[in-house]
């Protein structure tokens, strides 16, 4: 009688997942709430200023906190418990919507208050948002994670077709008041699901990184990781001029094409709608088109639709050019989001995505600010041509910084570094420290060597050294010592932990180089109490 082998069941979908479903439902809500502040916002400062600076700041305070908290966010949310402090931010968000919700009801809001209340919205936003890209592996198993960023990313296209077209018919309806009460009350269902959520953390085997020195790490794996460092570049290349036509849909839908608060949500509606479709249309996209063609295409497109909408001249023209930009947004963000996720492994994850949130949002900040200024100069046709030429013209980067849909390889720990040997217990925060690994080396293959070596060295920089150093024996040609240095016993052993199978193939390869049966020797070498 034959044996079959036994088949592996298929991964649980995310929706079936009572937690995730909840969240992920919950999460829907409150972002069409965002969203709907944001075009509340937007239309209540054509009403109380007649600059289009000030109307550009509105898009202004809503991504600057982004830059400015979320770093620290991520740092927090690798250190502290995240459903906390996911909690405290819903809470901060709930009670600022609710104050500009009573405040525009008295009618004493003006320009300066919307912006303070609008900025300090967002900062909520901001501080949560690396906790909420780090919390989805804790509510799925590992083989339906794929399936559920996916679905959250479904999740912000739905939100962003629904939340300004509402938000719009709400205005016209029962005005901004109700619009910014509504985003108060969209946060319940988030802090609901969060407070019911009973999480289980896993007891870590080394203490918890502190604050500062969690900022610090995390910056440092952002300036030594090449991987990321593209993502970056290039997000700054296109944003910074793709928040042009972020920053002046509001005055062209009011101003320009005489279009009251429902056709303005409706422009937003037409985006979101155009967002959704191409998210539906990404993945087969991606079988014919590498990563970086993708970001190329979706530039182009997106510029061309910048010139477009300058020059629309009725809703029809205008709804049709930000379907088209919002086809090109998703695919752009996408794009950026995956290749920074592919990026980066999971002890920094939450960091390293807050520094990209930081510049994605940084450069929608500087632009809003920069676009603003240049339309009181030139008007705002004239402004988003300006855009959508920086546009093109950056796509120069796209030569020399190649978004690639390998990622930075296998980011897996691999666990291969030998424990460290010391003759007593060491206290972990002795310090600093000074690791060294003698090889020996063919004197005619050191320039080779010392090549391959800058590989290593962006890996001991990225994983904690705060100095490196590659030196051979003048008295002895072929004889070459690395070093680096770290600020405590205990930042090595989370150089052990955090060394990856991508790592692991670097130090083959410097390996490659080494004589003799004998692995290289390894010292280490703590400065005295």
């Amino acid at each position: 009688m034959m044996m079959t082998a036994p088949q592996s069941s298929p991964p649980p979908r995310p929706l079936s997942l009572p937690l995730f479903r909840a969240l992920w439902i919950a999460t829907i809500v409150s972002n069409i709430g965002t969203w709907m502040h944001d075009a509340g916002a937007g239309w209540l400062m054509t009403s109380l200023s007649d600059a289009p600076i000030m109307v550009a700041l509105v898009q202004a305070a809503t991504t600057l906190p982004m830059f400015l908290f979320a770093l620290p966010g991520g740092a927090l949310a690798d250190i502290v418990d995240r459903r906390r402090l996911l909690i405290g931010a819903q809470l901060w968000a709930l009670m600022c919507a609710a104050a500009l919700a009573g405040l525009t009801y008295a009618g004493l809001t003006g320009p300066l208050v919307l912006l303070a209340l609008t900025f300090a919205i967002a900062t909520g936003a901001a501080l949560s948002a690396p906790a909420f890209q780090a919390i989805v592996p804790e509510l799925v198993p590992r083989p339906a994670l794929a399936d559920a960023v996916a679905l959250n990313s479904l999740g912000i296209n739905i939100s962003r077709a629904i939340g300004p077209a509402l938000g719009g018919f709400i205005i016209a309806a029962a005005g901004t008041p109700a619009v910014f009460a509504l985003n108060a009350l969209s946060v319940l269902g988030v802090m609901l699901v969060l407070v019911r959520w009973h999480r289980q953390v896993a007891k870590p085997t080394l203490p918890a990184e502190r604050f500062f020195g969690a900022l610090r790490s995390g910056a440092r794996y952002a300036r030594h990781s090449p991987a990321l460092q593209t993502v970056l570049i290039r997000s700054i290349g296109f944003f910074l001029f793709a928040s042009a036509l972020w920053a002046f849909v509001p005055i062209i839908a009011r101003r320009e094409l005489g279009l009251g608060p429902a056709g303005y949500g409706g422009l937003l509606g037409c985006m979101g709608a155009g967002a959704v479709l191409g998210a539906m249309l990404l993945p087969r996209l991606r079988h014919h088109v590498s990563a970086n063609g993708v970001t190329v295409a979706a530039t182009i497109l997106f510029a061309l639709v910048a010139v477009g909408l300058s020059q629309a001249w009725n809703f029809a023209s205008a709804a049709l050019s930000m379907a088209l930009a919002g086809m090109a947004w998703i695919a752009m963000l996408s794009s950026f989001n995956v290749a920074a996720q592919m990026a980066v492994p999971a002890w920094v994850k939450a960091r390293a995505l807050a520094v990209n949130l930081l510049v994605f949002q940084g450069s929608m900040a500087a632009g809003s600010a920069l676009w603003g200024w240049l339309a009181g100069h030139l008007g705002i046709p004239l402004t988003l041509m300006v855009a959508a030429a920086g546009m093109v013209l950056g796509l120069v980067l796209a030569l020399r910084w190649r978004i690639s849909g390998d990622g930075a390889g296998n980011l897996a720990p691999s666990a291969h570094w030998p424990a460290p040997v010391v003759a007593t217990d060491m206290p972990v925060d002795r310090g600093p420290v000074m690791i060294t690994v003698e090889y020996r080396i063919d004197p005619t293959q050191v320039p080779a060597f010392t090549q391959a070596m800058q590989a290593l060295r962006r890996i001991r920089h990225r994983d904690g050294a705060i100095s490196w150093g590659l030196y051979e024996d003048a008295a002895a040609p072929g004889r070459v010592m690395e070093s680096f240095v770290l600020e405590s016993w205990l930042e090595h052993l989370r150089q052990h932990e955090r060394v990856t199978h991508a790592d692991r193939e670097d130090q083959e390869a410097v390996r490659a180089f080494h004589l003799g049966p004998e692995a290289p020797i390894v010292r280490h070498l703590i400065a005295p109490s």
